[in-house]
């Protein structure tokens, strides 16, 4: 792909102070995009590296402009004001991206039902809300997109009774985004999920610390992939629920050992992520 396709294009996110969502929001600011961000990161946190207005800051060095909006994806108020905010500072709005998420691996039985909530909350209903409020604004757009980081829907034992809660979450935003996808003719509307465990905090801090940590690859494969996702013509690509090493192919990536969070690590050390069989 040549040129700077997302150069004064728009893109809206929930989330994305950090992790993979800063990493895609990185490589469309390298494009010149706009970056709309709704989060509730206002102080850092004790143990969390990143900010929203930390996020600004990198989005802006990275050539792009940054928009960073203090708030809740549970709040339907936050996610109104977040939508008018982009309207009104970039003219409209190209993409959304819904990143935030909640996890808890916890099993049926000694997951808390306040986090219970909380994942329905950011995860199903955020995703649902902040893509529904941003619809009436994606039709203005030549190329609008909505593009949900969340698995493909594989419901077997193996994933649901893993972890019942969090599966239904994160099922949850994919169904939202194939609803949307057949809904509304002219937006595209996809999922992406990697095949191996990505180096967030959240695998450091949930999913097995170091070891796995070095077992798996860097967020910017998924933005990359991301990059791919949004920058395809919408009419081309909607309703899949896409995997970020498979686009990358698609595109014409046939190396992805510079992904890989320990460099030199092979691919078949890498660590499997969850709900692909």
């Amino acid at each position: 792909m040549t040129g700077k396709p997302l150069a004064g294009r728009t893109i809206l996110m929930s989330g994305g102070s950090r992790g993979i969502g800063l990493a895609i929001a990185l490589r469309a600011a390298a494009d010149g995009a706009n970056i709309a961000m709704l989060a509730k990161t206002d102080t850092p946190h004790p143990r969390l590296e990143g900010t929203v207005h930390s996020a600004a800051e990198q989005i802006r060095a990275a050539g792009g402009e940054a928009l960073p909006i203090v708030g809740d994806v549970r709040s339907d108020d936050d996610v109104t004001e977040a939508v008018l905010k982009a309207q009104g500072e970039f003219g409209g709005i190209d993409i959304v991206i819904n990143n935030a998420s909640v996890i808890d691996l916890s099993g049926s039985l000694d997951l808390d039902a306040k986090k219970y909530d909380l994942m329905q909350d950011v995860n199903v209903r955020g995703t649902f809300m902040l893509s529904r409020a941003a619809v009436p604004i994606l039709r203005d757009s030549k190329n609008p997109h909505i593009l949900s980081l969340s698995p493909p829907l594989n419901p077997t034992p193996r994933w649901l009774g893993a972890h019942t809660g969090y599966s239904l979450a994160k099922f949850g935003m994919t169904m939202v985004t194939l609803g949307l996808a057949a809904e509304f003719a002219g937006i595209a509307a996809n999922t992406l999920w990697p095949r191996t465990t990505i180096a967030t905090a959240a695998v450091q801090n949930l999913l097995g610390g170091d070891r796995v940590m070095a077992a798996s690859r860097t967020a910017e494969i998924y933005a990359d992939a991301a990059y791919e996702v949004i920058t395809r013509p919408a009419a081309s690509c909607t309703g899949r629920q896409l995997i970020v090493e498979d686009v990358l192919t698609e595109a014409g990536v046939t190396d992805f050992s510079g992904y890989a969070a320990v460099p030199g690590t092979p691919d078949s050390a890498l660590f499997p992520d969850i709900f692909l069989d």
